[in-house]
């Protein structure tokens, strides 16, 4: 029987050559070990690299693990391998992930229905950035694509799971058009008022 401690050092030797994430039941599969013990090694590498000074960090991205720099060194590794850094997200493409991450899996139509414009070249753009992938085809008539977020999509926003985003604010929290339009109104009733004295 293997130890925890060699158990933890095979688990590293697994995720560090994968690069992408790992469910612990395919690592438990391929070692011939049950997915507790695979966990229990998981729980070793996170005390193990938070009480060292090390430079990388073990995720826990849905079901899955995965060895990644900490946060703190990844502007050296960007230098040192002359990646370069990530293009902001557009405006448009915040809205369309927001959409997709809320209400997944979604089709182009339906973010473009929720956006009011055209979708499709946002939509292509964030799958090649592997922030949306196609999960397959919804049972409608034309059959569309069906969109979620990624893996990618946890890690670049720093989430462990889809319930780690925001809660969204309660309808009842949010101003209608017609109340922002009242308040403006009343605002400059108050501006003008004030202008007269």
């Amino acid at each position: 029987m293997i130890d925890l401690e060699q158990l933890a050092a095979h688990l590293e030797a697994v995720l560090f050559s994968a690069g992408d994430p790992l469910p612990p039941e395919k690592i438990g599969a391929a070692l011939a070990l049950p997915k507790k013990d695979i966990l229990e090694a998981a729980d070793y590498l996170d005390r193990k690299y938070a009480a060292e000074d090390s430079g990388i960090e073990l995720l826990r991205l849905n079901d899955s693990l995965q060895l990644a720099v900490k946060k703190e060194y990844s502007s050296d590794v960007k230098a040192v391998l002359e990646i370069k850094k990530g293009a902001s997200l557009s405006p448009a493409a915040m809205e369309v992930l927001t959409i997709a991450a809320y209400n997944q899996p979604v089709t182009k139509a339906f973010v473009e229905h929720v956006r009011g414009v055209d979708s499709s070249s946002v939509v292509n753009s964030l799958v090649e950035k592997d922030l949306l992938t196609e999960v397959g085809r919804l049972n409608l008539p034309g059959r569309p694509v069906a969109y979620v977020t990624t893996d990618n999509f946890l890690r670049s926003f720093g989430l462990g799971s889809l319930n780690d985003l925001p809660p969204l604010p309660d309808r009842r929290e949010q101003m209608t058009l017609d109340d922002a339009a009242a308040q403006i109104e009343a605002e400059s009733k108050i501006e003008g008022e004030n202008s007269d004295n």
